[in-house]
């Protein structure tokens, strides 16, 4: 068979329209470019509140990672000596079991940058205003250590399931997932959040060595297209903001209309103002922020000025020009990754409204949340059904249907919060999730059946506490490696459990392992393959 008569993608980028427009964005392409092409490394992210993290970075280092020195954590990072998706056979199949469960989640190093320039805290009140598919949103977790709570939003119904998804793989009970269109975000009770991340729809410009056929598509008139959108996420994070409160604003585009233009507007409010962005993450090696560009039409020439709007042209006249070089520019030559912006910005000064009459709440009907469809906090059966489960059993359990979830004390003050209808007009009592349409809450705890506990996760199981109430076992570790191993031992093989009869059980060895199993005529883990792989490695045992 003769040579595809197909051009690569080097010669594809010669004559890209992409090319013409870094040539206008910096005085070196041909840097940029040379780091423009191969695969992306496999970067990881090890998740701090799984009790394995110890051993997962152990392992890391034993397959020869190199510890990312930047990333301040919590938790750590990782740069793996292979491209992203080109794992050996002999670390693919722990390295997707280790994603999978949570441990560690598979993210570009350069898009860790924002939830590290942000600086959540425990405690904090967090909105996540363009969340899918989440592995920012799991980073922000991380940084809340169990306290606090991040609104993940995703206003594409498709993308949430994504969302969803990643998030109980996670095991994230700080996140609360909701579905809205950012721009027209439902003002959340209080003051507004601490911390606001805006990683906004972009035209991806920066992201060729994993979309390579950006070389082909991209188009300036894209980002045109893309700004005003952009532009009216900002604009909703500053109005939600509370006072003093950070925003953070990134994209993995390269144009400037999509990037300084946009931060531009948003300080010509005088609501915010920017902070060095350079200074909130150390040890990065990044641009400063561009305080001049010119539009550029789709075969990469400039515009004249009258024909691009003025929004889209820099505003050499405003005092704020020279303060876009405290925006951040990542070139793929300088963090061996993707290209990447972001800039970090303080709400200095609320809007001004025009107080709205309102009814009061004892005139209204209060709605009642469908158990069925939207989480409730436990009531006193649950409860009590729990304890003699459980002995003790934490705070913030929900049910929705027949899922049992786990969150932070912050959501159910969220959810406890008196809400606002549309336009303020009218006011509701308390109880109740409206404004916010809330997909699900938390982590998946547990499932309910037939008015009992039917099964606890594997995750869920290590996180309440081992060895409270009877329904944890401790066993041989013999008996926990047959049951990874595939066997299926009968209770009375299994004595440890033989006294508590049919229904589900969470064995615990002297190692500190813990397995959900199904004690019936047989003994079964209730763990996903995944779970098994990672359990198998962490014991030693053949996969």
């Amino acid at each position: 068979m003769g040579a595809s008569s197909e051009p690569s993608w080097k010669e594809l980028s010669e004559r890209s329209v992409l090319l013409k427009a870094v040539k206008h964005w910096r005085d070196d392409p041909d840097n940029w470019l040379r780091e423009s092409f191969d695969r992306l490394p496999e970067t990881v992210r090890v998740n701090p509140l799984s009790a394995d993290s110890d051993w997962v970075e152990s392992w890391l280092e034993d397959v020869s990672g190199k510890r990312l020195e930047w990333f301040k954590g919590p938790g750590s990072a990782w740069e793996l000596p292979f491209a992203r998706g080109f794992a050996p056979d002999g670390l693919k199949q722990l390295l997707v079991a280790l994603h999978d469960t949570g441990r560690i989640t598979r993210q570009e190093a350069a898009s860790m940058l924002p939830v590290l320039a942000l600086g959540p805290k425990s405690g904090d009140l967090v909105l996540d205003l363009c969340a899918s598919p989440g592995s920012k949103t799991t980073q922000i977790c991380e940084h809340l250590s169990g306290e606090g709570a991040v609104i993940a939003n995703e206003v594409v119904n498709g993308r949430v399931n994504t969302l969803v998804s990643n998030i109980h793989r996670h095991s994230s009970k700080t996140a609360l997932i909701v579905n809205h269109d950012g721009r027209h975000f439902p003002k959340v009770p209080g003051e507004g959040f601490d911390r606001i991340l805006v990683d906004a729809p972009c035209t991806g410009s920066g992201t060729t060595r994993k979309n390579p056929e950006i070389w082909s598509k991209w188009l300036p008139s894209s980002g045109f297209s893309l700004h005003d959108l952009q532009h009216g996420l900002l604009t909703s994070a500053i109005r939600l903001a509370k006072p003093g409160a950070r925003i953070v604003y990134s994209t993995c585009s390269l144009d400037p209309i999509e990037n300084e233009a946009v931060v531009a507007r948003a300080l010509s409010s005088e609501m915010v103002k920017i902070l060095p962005g350079h200074d909130l993450i150390p040890s990065v090696p990044s641009d400063v922020g561009m305080t001049d560009w010119t539009p550029l039409d789709d075969e990469g020439n400039p515009m004249v000025h009258d024909e691009c709007p003025s929004h889209l042209m820099p505003l050499h006249k405003s005092p704020h020009n020279q303060s876009l070089k405290n925006c951040v520019r990542i070139w793929n030559d300088s963090l061996g990754g993707g290209g990447f912006f972001l800039a970090v910005l303080e709400k200095i000064k609320s809007e001004k409204s025009t107080p709205s009459k309102s009814v009061e709440s004892d005139s209204i009907d209060p709605i009642s949340p469908d158990p069925d469809h939207f989480p409730v906090p436990i009531d006193d059966y649950w409860r009590d059904a729990l304890k003699s489960e459980w002995a003790d059993i934490p705070e913030g359990l929900w049910t929705r249907g027949k899922t049992l979830l786990w969150t932070s004390n912050a959501i159910e003050e969220v959810w406890k919060s008196e809400g606002s209808r549309k336009g303020g007009r009218r006011r509701t009592p308390g109880y109740q999730w409206h404004p916010l349409k809330v997909v699900h809450a938390g982590m998946t705890l547990a499932r309910l059946r037939k008015g009992r506990l039917d099964r606890i996760t594997s995750r869920g199981a290590s996180r309440i506490g081992a060895g409270k109430g009877p329904s944890f076992v401790n066993v041989q570790g013999a008996l926990i490696d047959a049951i990874l191993l595939g066997q299926t031992p009968t209770i009375e093989e299994g004595t440890e459990i033989s006294e508590i009869g049919p229904g589900s059980a969470i064995l615990i060895d002297g190692s500190g392992t813990v397995l959900p199993v199904w004690a019936g005529a047989k003994i079964t883990p209730m763990v996903n393959e995944s779970e098994k792989v990672v359990l198998r490695a962490i014991r030693g045992m053949e996969n």
